[in-house]
């Protein structure tokens, strides 16, 4: 079980994980070991995050998702598969915790008056300063 927060939590046999090797250096190890984890998860599938959150988290990983709804994620971060795969499930659980969190709607609100001829009068200075920066004009 994933456990994201207290109410949230997606069972561990919705993901399915694959191995291969690792890139980069590492010596013999890197050659015969499959220590890069790659976990797929369907998330358009799921049935483990509330609508709202489900919602979020479509909308604001479109861009992770293949075609089909699945959410891939690798690790080849250690140099053996049980920390890759804690590494794959703690990457997705911060993923789902960030959309977990309802936005806050911002209120709009007038600027008070004060702020506004503060404003113009700060644009007056500057445009005074800048007036100061020109060449005087000849007179013939």
């Amino acid at each position: 079980m994933l456990v994201v927060n207290s109410r949230l939590s997606v069972p561990l046999s919705e993901f399915e994980f694959s191995y291969a090797r690792s890139s980069g250096p590492g010596g013999q190890n890197v050659n015969k070991v499959n220590s890069k984890a790659l976990l797929r998860w369907n998330v358009r599938r799921s049935t483990a995050l509330p609508a709202d959150v489900h919602e979020r988290f479509l909308k604001r990983y479109a861009n992770r998702l293949t075609t089909d709804g699945d959410l891939l994620v690798t690790s080849q971060r250690y140099r053996d598969q049980a920390r890759n795969v804690d590494d794959c499930l703690e990457n997705v659980r911060v993923m789902i915790a960030e959309v977990a969190v309802r936005p806050t709607i911002r209120k709009r609100t007038r600027p008070t008056r004060a702020s506004g001829e503060r404003r113009l009068e700060q644009k007056r200075e500057s445009a005074q300063k800048k007036q100061l920066r020109q060449r005087p004009a000849r007179d013939d």
